[in-house]
């Protein structure tokens, strides 16, 4: 029996995924689970595996394609006897039929958490969306559509033609792609969708957006690079993956959220000389300790005095929610591009679990292993420009979250010291918040806090 099996919704509300690179080639046999390719959403990297034991037929796509939710991807041959894993409803047989068959199953087989399934055989198909019936003259046995203008002509019957009262379906669309589209102030109905089935995606949202005149370009292939000759003036990358979900996001936040961004300028010498008394103690051997590791720390003791950093701002329900716990986002410079991984429940971490933690995040991010599990629901960022040599910066909020901490660059400066200029080591905090959530003075309070802990760690004696 042929089993195929379609690319999955991640969980995500993402219409598409890149095939990276398959783990099986035709002819192998593969166990349950076992992982048979590797996909790139517009968020993580992820293993893709087997729903099902079986031999590889054929992989319907190569590695470098975008293939949309609900496409096949590859097909298994399987024993006649074989259903859907374990963990998922098994196919099955409808009522009167005598065999399972490869083209009317029950159920598509999908992994656990996604949610890519095929209608069930024997319930209606969906009807188009964006076309009213039109009646259908004497003798025919299909509808015929009028011109444009024309009036239908008047028939000899006494009997008027019945008029298709069903009312039209709603517009099909993931909910991140609704709440866009209700941001936008645009209405889906007007919007083409180019996803599978008719689906709008976000790209076909923010293309209406911003050419309501134009219908959305068809779905199709990706365009390639085209400077593949030596000399060529320009290069030309297309834009997917982690890249798309980043500009997508960033666009959003600025022209949803209303930022503010205020500077603080602070003395770290104390906390340098504290991070290299840890270093050497037993307590943190083996443990990597940088700046980012105490301003993270500072952040979460910071938070408990001003709650309303750790806020989300509700439009559809009209409420603000604040959190009683802490996803601390940390901004990472990967080569598939920005992302912004959560450490949960940060806040009920000591320092020497913080530290291991953003260790780890740090070294997945950079592999492109980053779950898209922890990609989500962050409530506050870091994002550290100081690496890169930079002195401050305005961040964009990280879309859903009230604020955003910049970390500088650290630099011997002379500064004032008890009274004398003196060299100290010398760091600029960058805070921009949802000034929709976020008051002047809870903003200055909290980075007045951070700034305060960072140029003396004792003050934390007075904060908690």
């Amino acid at each position: 029996m042929i089993k195929e099996f379609r690319l999955p919704d991640l969980g995500e509300g993402l219409t598409e995924s890149e095939i990276l690179s398959w783990k099986v080639d035709v002819g192998d046999t593969v166990s349950l689970n076992q992982v048979i390719a590797e996909v790139e959403t517009a968020k993580a990297v992820v293993e893709l595996p087997s729903p099902f034991a079986g031999v590889i037929k054929e992989l319907h796509e190569q590695p470098g394609s975008v293939v949309e939710v609900g496409k096949p991807i590859v097909s298994f041959e399987v024993p006649d006897d074989a259903g859907a894993s374990p963990s998922q409803p098994s196919a099955g047989l409808a009522a009167g039929e005598g065999e399972s068959t490869a083209v009317t199953p029950k159920r598509e087989p999908n992994l656990v958490g996604y949610g890519a399934v095929v209608e069930a055989a024997g319930r209606p198909a969906r009807r188009p969306r964006n076309f009213a019936p039109a009646a259908a003259p004497a003798g025919t046995s299909s509808p015929a559509v009028e011109p444009a203008g024309t009036k239908p002509a008047v028939t000899s019957s006494p009997v008027a033609e019945p008029v298709d009262t069903t009312p039209v379906e709603r517009p099909r669309s993931t909910p991140p792609v609704r709440k866009l589209a209700k941001d936008l102030g645009l209405d889906l109905a007007q919007v083409r969708g180019t996803g599978p089935g008719g689906l709008i995606t976000r790209d076909d949202v923010q293309g209406f957006a911003g050419h309501p005149e134009e219908p959305a370009p068809a779905a199709g292939p990706a365009p390639k690079d085209v400077a593949t000759r030596p000399g060529a003036r320009e290069t030309r990358t297309p834009i997917k993956g982690v890249r798309k979900h980043t500009a997508a996001a960033m666009v959003h936040s600025a022209f949803t959220a209303p930022h503010a961004t205020e500077f603080l300028t602070v003395d770290v010498t104390p906390s340098l000389e504290l991070l290299a008394k840890l270093k050497n103690s037993r307590a943190f051997a083996g443990i990597k300790l940088t700046p980012l590791t105490l301003a993270a720390k500072a952040v979460l003791i910071a938070l408990r005095r001003n709650p309303s950093l750790n806020s989300r701002w509700d439009e559809e329900n009209q409420e603000i929610i604040t959190f009683n716990y802490v996803n601390l986002g940390i901004a990472a410079a990967t080569p598939r591009g920005l992302t912004v991984p959560n450490i949960k429940d940060a806040d009920a971490l000591a320092l020497p679990e913080l530290a291991q933690a953003l260790t780890a995040l740090a070294e997945t991010a950079r592999a492109g292993k980053t779950a898209p599990a922890d990609l989500s629901g962050g409530t506050i960022s870091i994002t550290n420009i100081g690496v890169f040599g930079i002195d401050a910066g305005t961040p964009i909020l990280n879309p859903g979250e009230a604020a955003i901490l910049g970390l500088g660059a650290v630099r011997t400066l002379p500064w004032e010291y008890r009274g004398e200029v003196a060299l100290r080591q010398v760091l600029t905090l960058s805070l921009s918040f949802d000034h929709r959530l976020v008051d002047g003075e809870q903003g200055s309070r909290f980075l007045a806090d951070v700034g305060a802990i960072l140029a003396e760690p004792g003050m934390v004696l007075t904060m908690v």
